[in-house]
């Protein structure tokens, strides 16, 4: 069942599922290359500053995999939070929310992104 939110959502689907076409192609091609196998599941990185919703690659996913060698496979998704620079205190800080790029310490605006953009395949899992 795609996620709520009417029309809008599929607009949001389709970048996700187009993301998720990728990846299928990405396993594929890494799955035959290392002698075949069936493709169990996939471990992505997927920062909160990405650009990409995590239901929506999750339902798409599904999609993707249908009348592939990944059909049924897993995709499993570590959720890499917000962490910026503080260019006052010099320190990294976890940001609660990607709409306020203030450090929660001392409330100066935060430059440098340093974990959160991630959208990166770490591991295949391969029988």
């Amino acid at each position: 069942m795609p996620p709520e939110g009417g029309t809008q959502n599929i607009f949001l689907i389709m970048h996700e599922l187009s993301i998720a076409l990728n990846m299928v192609d990405i396993a594929a091609e890494t799955a035959e290359r290392n002698g075949g196998g069936r493709v169990e599941a996939l471990y992505l990185k997927l920062g909160a500053f990405s650009g990409v919703v995590k239901d929506a690659l999750l339902f798409s996913w599904e999609l993707a995999c249908a009348d592939t060698p990944l059909e049924g496979s897993r995709l499993v998704i570590e959720e890499i939070p917000l962490v910026v620079r503080c260019s006052n205190c010099e320190a990294d800080r976890r940001l609660d929310s990607i709409n306020r790029f203030f450090c929660p310490v001392c409330n100066q605006a935060a430059t440098k992104i340093i974990h959160g953009k991630e959208l990166e395949i770490t591991a295949l899992e391969i029988v």
